[in-house]
């Protein structure tokens, strides 16, 4: 049974004095969309009348076929608490239907909730904790936002060394004040970058709340003067912005992840789960991984996963298990980044997942030392596979994949390559400063 009913809806809109109501959804790219209706329109949206051009979001519709319905989800209701408390703004997320009444199969949400049904027939529930890594930077005289900071701060430096506590202070009171528990803030390794850790929570849930997180964070950071970016990598000899997903699987309740007579304290299925994430994870790149950006992050030398690897007791490979066992087992997948849109790398993660225990893929043995320092012979010896280097190459590999393409429907996987591929040609074509730098003097 849901949180909310209707009813329930209509009376804290009244009782509040909300007067703007944003329905919110996300397109293929992760890109937080809206329609703002006032009070007026509040049950005309909960009947599920309200309609917008689904050939005006890319990778949706064509124009001969653009009526797309949002279908709100009640128990995403939330009040923003950064603007005005006289005529207040609510925000409800929603799902996008087509007019026939089916669910859109190119909105990420729906392939997220297909994925977690297909968990369920199982008996399975999907638990995820994300960790958000991103920037705060300067804006120029015109507002626009520049990669620019006056902060030399490390990990875990406080103030007055690290200059964006105060903006990360308000930003975890707005997210608690939405509903968010929060774990713990904290500076990061790159001066100007940040990390606030939310509690994890059931999949659907995590990645509603990946996108509030990220709209609440550019919100309060520009209340300071400053521009949250959660580009990957938006400066170069610094680390990049990650986006680390914890993930356990529980059944009836209790983790089945968790096996105290283990070695490394792990049950079968999480070994399985592992070797189902190894198995499909050059194909699940470009998803967790999306942008040309993307891969300035994954390299050598900033912390980044490189290798598909895993271990309980280093972190350069891709796969870490954490220490802490017994309800608290969990797996963590360390490439995915910020920029990835969390409907479809939850979904992809949670298939590939399930995939392996299904067809009891066990992993090759964990690697306890230190990939970076590895010599090539070694790594080939141990048959550890690298990640795709770049978006190219990326795409390549989840066209490949039978089976991702299939996690994503026909309608996202095809849309989706097409418009990645289209990116990177654009990137390809550009002159770089780097170019200019290294080879106009010399030729």
């Amino acid at each position: 049974m849901g949180r909310y009913t209707r009813q329930d809806i209509i009376r804290m809109v009244e009782e509040e004095d909300v007067e703007f109501i944003r329905l919110q959804f996300t397109d293929m790219f992760g890109t937080l969309k809206n329609v703002a209706i006032t009070r007026s329109q509040l049950e005309k949206a909960l009947d599920h009348q309200c309609m917008f051009d689904g050939s005006s979001i890319e990778g949706f519709v064509r124009i001969e076929e653009s009526d797309m319905y949002l279908y709100p989800d009640l128990d995403t209701f939330a009040i923003f608490p950064w603007r005005p408390r006289q005529g207040r703004v609510a925000r409800i997320i929603c799902d996008i239907y087509r007019p026939d009444g089916r669910p859109f199969e190119g909105d990420p949400r729906y392939i997220l909730k297909k994925t977690l049904a297909e968990a369920e027939t199982m008996g399975y529930q999907f638990n995820v904790g994300p960790e958000c890594e991103f920037f705060l930077f300067h804006t120029d005289e015109n507002g626009c936002p520049t990669t620019l900071t006056h902060e030399r701060a490390g990990y875990f430096d406080l103030g007055p060394v690290d200059l964006g506590e105060n903006a990360r202070r308000d930003m975890v009171l707005a997210l608690e004040e939405i509903g968010f528990e929060i774990e713990a803030s904290h500076h990061e390794v790159a001066p100007a970058q940040h990390e606030i850790d939310f509690r994890y929570d059931e999949g659907l849930k995590t990645a509603d709340n990946i996108m509030t997180f990220k709209l609440a964070v550019k919100t309060i950071a520009k209340r300071f003067g400053l521009f949250a970016s959660f580009m990957p990598k938006p400066r170069y000899g610094i680390n990049g912005s990650g986006m680390h997903i914890n993930m356990s699987v529980s059944e009836n309740g209790k983790n089945i992840f968790q096996d105290p007579s283990d070695e490394l304290g792990l049950s079968r299925e999480a070994y399985y789960f592992i070797g189902g994430l190894m198995k499909h994870m050059q194909g699940m790149t470009a998803i967790t991984n999306p942008l040309v950006n993307s891969y300035k992050r994954l390299v050598k030398g900033y912390e980044a996963p490189v290798h598909i690897a895993w271990s309980a007791t280093n972190r350069s490979p891709l796969i870490r298990i954490p220490a802490a066992r017994g309800e608290a087992t969990r797996i963590e997948l360390r490439c995915p980044d910020p920029a990835a849109n969390p409907y479809l790398a939850l979904a992809v993660c949670l298939a590939a997942g399930l995939d392996g225990i299904k067809n009891r893929l066990q992993p090759p043995a964990p690697v306890k030392t230190n990939i970076f320092h590895m010599q090539e012979a070694e790594k080939e010896k141990l048959r550890i596979e690298s990640l795709p280097v770049n978006l190219h190459d990326a795409v390549k590999a989840m066209k490949q994949d039978a089976f991702i393409c299939s996690v994503l429907g026909p309608h996202i996987s095809e849309k989706y390559a097409e418009a990645k591929e289209a990116e990177w040609e654009a990137y390809r074509e550009q002159v770089t400063d780097w170019e200019i730098s290294s080879y106009l003097y010399r030729i």
